[in-house]
């Protein structure tokens, strides 16, 4: 990573984060004090066992759960100093979800699924379309605007959920195993879509389990019961991808 990238102001911040469920004998902490930056340009990819928090860490950062204790920060807010509005707010304008069940709407064309979180955010109509035809087109999907999900391949429903999660300039991306439902090429043209939106200039996550689809990013951190337990640079993710082929 550039001395530049390291300078520059954290997209995201976690700092102290726990997350308990239950009270008492029955308490289990999916976070135990997890602090984690990640920067513009930057793809961070969480590995970690089944029940290690993967999925909880995402679900903080992108501020749908608020932790047990601790900060985290999007784009210098405070989620805790937000209200539930302009926490919404924060989430249409600077947060993308990227699911492995793509989470489109089937009733909406896919220019319209793309488009509908900038409406929602209260963008005229036909800046709004044109701003999802734009995404679309980012994706290679120009031409399947007026197609409802039903009509598209997983990997072409995957490339429209990304379109939307990075429409309007969205600084923070978080990819919670996109991949898992799509075929090896499909697959990897959607994490060559992820990398693309990275390099120019958007900060991700990304949860995955697989070693290969790790080593896209440039900073892979492991949880173990709710802790970060080591990570490794972009060097050694190569290393990695390397011993999976």
């Amino acid at each position: 990573m550039s001395a530049l990238r390291q300078a520059q102001e954290p997209v995201l911040r976690l700092i102290g984060v726990t997350q308990q469920y239950g009270t008492g004998s029955t308490a289990v902490s999916a976070l135990s004090g997890v602090d984690l930056e990640v920067a513009r340009g930057e793809l961070v990819a969480i590995m970690g066992a089944s029940g290690s928090g993967k999925s909880t860490l995402l679900s903080v950062a992108g501020g749908l759960a608020a932790p047990t204790t601790g900060e985290v920060v999007v784009d210098g807010a405070y989620l805790s100093e937000q209200s539930p509005t302009q926490l919404a707010a924060l989430r249409r304008r600077s947060l993308g979800f990227v699911f492995q069940d793509f989470n489109l709407i089937p009733t909406l064309t896919a220019v319209e699924n793309v488009m509908l979180p900038l409406e929602l955010d209260g963008f005229r109509a036909r800046v709004a379309r044109r701003a999802g035809t734009d995404a679309l087109a980012s994706v290679g999907l120009a031409d399947k605007a007026g197609a409802y999900p039903d009509d598209l391949s997983g990997g072409q429903q995957q490339r429209v959920a990304i379109a939307r999660a990075v429409v309007g300039g969205r600084r923070l991306i978080l990819a919670d195993e996109p991949t898992g439902a799509l075929d090896s090429v499909t697959g990897e043209l959607v994490l060559r879509m992820l990398r693309a939106r990275v390099d120019a200039g958007a900060a991700a996550i990304l949860v995955t389990h697989e070693a290969r689809h790790a080593a896209w990013a440039d900073r892979i951190v492991f949880l173990r019961d709710g802790r970060i337990v080591d990570e490794t640079r972009r060097d050694g993710a190569e290393s990695l991808l390397s011993s999976t082929r």
